[in-house]
């Protein structure tokens, strides 16, 4: 038995016995303590850390304070204390020329399918980006990938390999794209399509089409990020999303809690439609009058839909809702630069789709309000 094949069998069972105790971490090697050698270079993040892998030719990077050239919490990018242990990845989410960076790991098993599953990690943006980008994408597939490239690896890519099978999302509109200081939690449910074995993270999405901030003013680097404690964990209960949302938080004055997801309370569409209501309009007024106050605050708006209809129309048709709320924003006079909006079809219900009463939550759309970055 190989070496390297002796030491995943010991993070798994690690993984495992940690599991007794609480939901199983899916995630071998979470926090990248396990390593092959103390990391001695930039860009050998694949040979140095076990379980883990790079799916492209970007150089992704393995800091631990064991190193001196590599270590912790001073590095070539910043400083940051690892407080998970003494490891933890670095990577490039948006860089010139459609750079990127990625890690991917074999998960402890195959999932369930449509089960419910919990995935977060912790995230820091380094000290010298110029950038920060407002998305993690998070891509299951049912084989290993390896492609020789640089660039973003996208769909395109993907679906070259006929036999492979993805479940893939974005984790964002939270405070974690600008914090340079503490890691922030970085999480999001899913339900299982039944074929995942593998995980990767980074951005996949070209540079064009990649939601940014300039962080600095003359900004030509990129967004690097320190990302450490990976958890994968199966839920109690299959097929229906927690609600991921806190309650609308208003008093005489009309504050919202940043950097939380809320849910518009009049915001909700008939089947198969995206026009709004008077009662949804004056929602969305009230939105905008705590906007008016703060130049600096900005809105990211998600649109959902039920499971009723093909996933494309209704990805569509989440994107219609969305964007109509952007569109009456702006009709009253926010300025297109401070709003972001996505739709997310049917993908994350907060209630059962087999009840009408059910299909018409789903049927939300949901905002996050933060303070743009500072130049």
């Amino acid at each position: 038995m190989s070496r390297k094949l002796i030491k995943h069998i010991t993070v798994l069972c690690c993984t495992l016995s940690t599991g007794i105790l609480m939901s199983q971490n899916l995630i071998l090697n979470p926090s990248f303590e396990q390593y092959e050698e103390c990391p001695l270079k930039l860009g050998n993040f694949e040979n140095d850390v076990i379980a883990w892998s790079a799916p492209t030719l970007g150089s992704t990077d393995y800091f631990n304070a064991c190193s001196k050239a590599m270590g912790t919490p001073e590095n070539f990018n910043g400083k940051q204390p690892a407080d998970f242990g003494n490891g933890y990845a670095g990577m490039y989410m948006y860089a010139p020329d459609d750079y990127r960076e990625y890690i991917q790991v074999p998960l402890a098993k195959t999932l369930e399918k449509d089960r419910k599953y919990d995935i977060s990690f912790y995230v820091s943006l380094a000290e010298r980006s110029d950038f920060a980008v407002k998305e993690f994408g998070v891509l299951l597939s049912k084989n290993q990938m390896h492609l020789p490239i640089k660039k973003e690896l996208s769909r395109m890519h993907w679906y070259k390999d006929k036999d492979n099978v993805f479940n893939y999302m974005e984790i964002g509109y939270t405070n974690f794209y600008k914090d340079t200081k503490d890691w922030v939690l970085v999480n999001t449910q899913f339900i299982a399509k039944g074929t995942e074995n593998y995980l990767t993270i980074g951005n996949f999405n070209n540079n064009a089409k990649t939601r940014k901030f300039k962080t600095k003013k003359y900004a030509k680097q990129g967004a690097y990020y320190y990302v450490d404690m990976i958890s994968l964990t199966s839920s109690e209960n299959p097929g229906i999303l927690q609600a991921d949302t806190t309650a609308l938080i208003t008093d005489d004055k009309n504050t919202y809690t940043l950097d939380k997801v809320h849910t518009f309370k009049n915001v909700l569409f008939e089947f198969d439609d995206y026009e709004l209501l008077q009662s949804a309009k004056e929602d969305i007024s009230q939105i905008f009058d705590y906007l008016n106050t703060d130049s600096t605050l900005f809105i990211s708006i998600d649109g959902h839909t039920d499971t009723i209809g093909t996933v494309s129309y209704n990805q569509l048709l989440s994107a219609n809702r969305c964007k109509a709320v952007a569109s009456y924003l702006m009709e009253i006079g926010l300025p297109e630069a401070r709003i972001s909006w996505q739709g997310h079809g049917g993908n994350r219900p907060i209630a059962d789709n087999k009840t009408e009463k059910g299909r018409q939550l789903n049927r939300r759309v949901e905002f996050v309000i933060s303070s743009l970055p500072t130049n």
